[in-house]
């Protein structure tokens, strides 16, 4: 149900009456001033606003605009260099998985001293530098 359609309370039917007789009791003069005000006020408010097509021109340029200023932004904050930053326990991590990948290092490992790499774990462990 909307408001219109709705049934007047006994306040707004007495502020409807005391409207109406306030308007009656308004002389010809001066309801016709107010009249010419209320026009003279719609048609400034419908100079004031811009034609349609002027709206919808501007719409490409300002996407346009839009648009370089993502790709700057973007390109401004991108980081200078190929590699991402590593954190320390990341490093090693990365280490390890190249001495892995390389298939030298491996046969080093199995066919050679193995004890040696023993003892540089047990060295790093302990905290002791290794160089």
């Amino acid at each position: 149900m909307s408001p219109v359609d709705e049934p007047l309370t006994a306040l707004e039917r007495n502020a409807r009456t005391v409207l109406e007789e306030g308007v009656q009791r308004i002389d010809a003069r001066t309801r016709s001033r107010l009249n010419q005000a209320r026009h003279a006020a719609l048609q400034a408010a419908q100079a004031r606003r811009l034609p349609r097509w002027r709206s919808l021109a501007l719409m490409p340029a300002a996407g346009a605009a839009a648009a370089a200023l993502l790709v700057a932004v973007m390109l401004w904050h991108r980081e200078p260099g190929g590699e991402l930053p590593l954190l320390e326990g990341q490093r090693s991590a990365v280490e390890d998985l190249d001495l892995l990948a390389d298939s030298e290092g491996l046969d080093l490992m199995e066919s050679g001293d193995g004890s040696f790499y023993e003892w540089a774990v047990a060295q790093n462990e302990n905290g002791e530098s290794n160089g």
